[in-house]
């Protein structure tokens, strides 16, 4: 079969490309010799991976966008398509979450977690999917979540708009799988990143979650990345509409 995970000469898009999960992936894609397009809302931050991308002899495009703003992701995908020509991978990472119950949660944080989690997941998606048909190929990867199928207190908006990114990439799957993209799902459990620094930094707290996952640890942003990989290579060219779970067999609990 090759060397199945070279994907030198693609371009991947990856979303929340400035720190946790989606800088790691990121730097896997351009390790793994892809173009890559760093999408955040905060420019130092994506320009600090961009960095590292560089020293390392990467191709990297650095495009400061607001998910929530339609002009801006036209900015994203024509953009991207003037630097490198194409776009084979796309991974939606980035997402807002709240931790309020549901009886204190305001109107406004459950929009702002549908906003970005789903909407913007389908409207980049639409864009991204146009290219691909045209290239007759194309993998599009979203970041869902264990908390899409585990009810958990306090992330009420968070899972529920999680649950919803499920059933949109096997929407999405179905509809776009005879056009050449393939879209599939990566959820991870519990990982430690900035996003859910507030549970873990309680030492406390993190020995409850740690008892409550098989693996008895929590997840590094590095765990994430192999299935991001395998699901953007040609080795899963059969597969679209799944959900890889990576949580350490927290979903056989």
């Amino acid at each position: 079969m090759g060397n199945i995970f070279n994907f030198s000469g693609k371009t991947a898009i990856v979303t929340g490309a400035g720190r946790g999960i989606g800088r790691v992936i990121a730097l896997g894609l351009a390790e793994a010799g892809a173009n890559v397009v760093l999408c955040s809302r905060t420019k130092a931050e994506i320009d600090g991976v961009a960095d590292e991308i560089h020293k390392k002899g990467g191709k990297t495009l650095s495009v400061v966008t607001d998910l929530t703003d339609n002009e801006q992701l036209d900015n994203l995908v024509s953009s991207t398509i003037k630097e490198f020509g194409r776009i084979d991978i796309l991974v939606n990472n980035a997402a807002r979450s709240f931790l309020r119950g549901l009886l204190d949660l305001r109107e406004d944080g459950w929009d702002k977690c549908f906003n970005t989690n789903v909407k913007a997941v389908w409207l980049l998606s639409r864009l991204v999917a146009r290219q691909m048909i045209e290239q007759k190929s194309g993998k599009i990867i979203n970041i869902t979540t264990v908390g899409a199928d585990k009810a958990e207190a306090g992330m009420a908006a968070y899972g529920c708009s999680k649950a919803a990114l499920k059933m949109l990439t096997r929407c999405m799957a179905r509809e776009w799988a005879q056009l050449g993209i393939n879209v599939n799902a990566v959820a991870p459990g519990f990982t430690r990143t900035d996003f859910s620094k507030p549970i873990w930094s309680n030492p406390d707290i993190e020995k409850l979650i740690c008892n409550t996952i098989p693996k008895g640890k929590i997840a590094e942003p590095e765990d994430v990345v192999g299935a991001v990989l395998f699901l953007a290579s040609s080795a899963a060219d059969y597969i679209t509409g799944d959900t890889i779970y990576v949580d350490g067999g927290t979903m056989t609990t």
